[in-house]
């Protein structure tokens, strides 16, 4: 297969050029424009909000940079997410819109809408044909199917399930309905190593199914409610919530690249990647930790999985911040991603992107 083109730029900034501007010549010259008929055309821009007390998201300067672009072309953007599975601030609708607001993405700040794709409760969803390994009719947020085209503004970094969470994750997985993010997650449960519980009831309180409860100060987890999202083990402080299997974390990787290829296919699509406070967690946490790694810069790539790979190459490049978590747990694996969630394998998502045909994992890195 021919490689893919991966567009990259630093965060370098001159007196005529600050970063917005710098992101916008970056999507220019990949060719978004020249390469997409925005002309008329609704444009879903997926991005994560970032969670309430999360500031490790993007900045909605850099969604406005795209929705301006867009516009230019006489197309129609929109932001959008969809609902969460687990307990937070973006579990329904009202919250959602609540959090976006208060993080900074209305539509005075980006100049375009925000809306939660799957609804009031999370199920106002599509179900898409796919007929993967794993997933046969994918479940997405309505709004994010009726949309002509998509394009995907990605927060590159760390991830507990997945290892990180980048092009594919933001897509597959964020515009999965709340029933398709259950689907996704389903494959394994995690569990309790009782000696390493301190009875906190940090999991608990984090559990939107009601699954953990607590005998003589220790918590259990009923497989029978549990849907394995894995909200439990992010939020334990001693790490006593763990996966019951690595199997369950590739399996999760592999669904999500299904999910992707149900979202893109059939129509435009375009990845924008950023890799800076790359936090150890997901920003779906109310919390983000001291970036594990410096600012590397900008990224954009029509090739999802390559884009994901060409940013995982650029942060195992980089030195390890110093007092980081990735610090703490020492380099073993010569893999920032595998040495931060020893139980992950980011590198299963890409060779079943590649295997299902939704990319390719070579690419050629072209600095602007």
């Amino acid at each position: 297969m021919e490689k893919s083109k991966v567009y990259y730029t630093n965060f370098h900034t001159t007196f005529q050029e600050n970063l917005p501007q710098k992101l916008a010549r970056l999507i220019k010259t990949a060719g978004m424009l020249n390469q997409i008929d925005f002309k008329n055309k609704y444009t879903a821009i997926k991005i994560h909000f970032g969670e309430l007390g999360n500031l490790s998201f993007l900045r909605p300067n850099y969604a406005k940079v795209v929705a301006d672009l867009i516009k230019s072309q006489g197309g129609k953007p929109f932001l959008t997410d969809c609902n969460t599975l687990y307990v937070g601030s973006r579990k329904n609708a009202l919250d959602h819109l609540e959090t976006a607001y208060e993080n900074g993405f209305s539509p005075f700040s980006t100049g375009c809408h925000v809306i939660i794709a799957d609804g009031l409760k999370g199920t106002d969803e599509s179900l898409v044909p796919i007929n993967g390994d794993y997933i046969k009719d994918a479940k997405i947020g309505r709004a994010i199917m009726d949309a002509d085209i998509l394009v995907s503004l990605s927060h590159f970094k760390g991830h507990e399930s997945t290892g990180f969470g980048g092009a594919l994750k933001n897509i597959g997985m964020g515009c999965g309905s709340r029933a398709g993010k259950m689907e996704m997650h389903n494959a394994g449960k995690p569990h309790v190593t009782e000696n390493d519980c301190i009875g906190c009831h940090a999991c608990e309180k984090n559990c939107a199914h009601h699954a953990i409860s607590f005998d003589n100060k220790k918590a259990s987890i009923d497989h029978n409610r549990c849907v394995g999202c894995g909200r439990c083990i992010g939020v334990c402080p001693t790490d006593a919530v763990q996966s019951d299997c690595d199997e369950s974390n590739d399996i999760l990787n592999c669904k999500i690249s299904e999910y992707t290829k149900a979202i893109l296919q059939d129509r435009p699509h375009f990845h924008i990647s950023l890799i800076m406070d790359v936090s150890p967690y997901c920003d779906c946490h109310s919390e983000n930790d001291i970036p594990i790694i410096p600012d590397v810069g900008m990224f954009a790539s029509f090739d999802p999985v390559a884009l994901d790979v060409a940013c995982a190459d650029a942060v195992n490049r980089q030195p390890v911040m110093a007092g980081s978590i990735l610090e703490q747990h020492g380099s073993h694996h010569q893999d920032h991603f595998k040495d931060t969630h020893p139980e992950t394998n980011w590198k299963s998502s890409i060779d079943h992107g590649v295997k299902i045909g939704l990319g390719t994992a070579e690419y050629d890195l072209i600095t602007i």
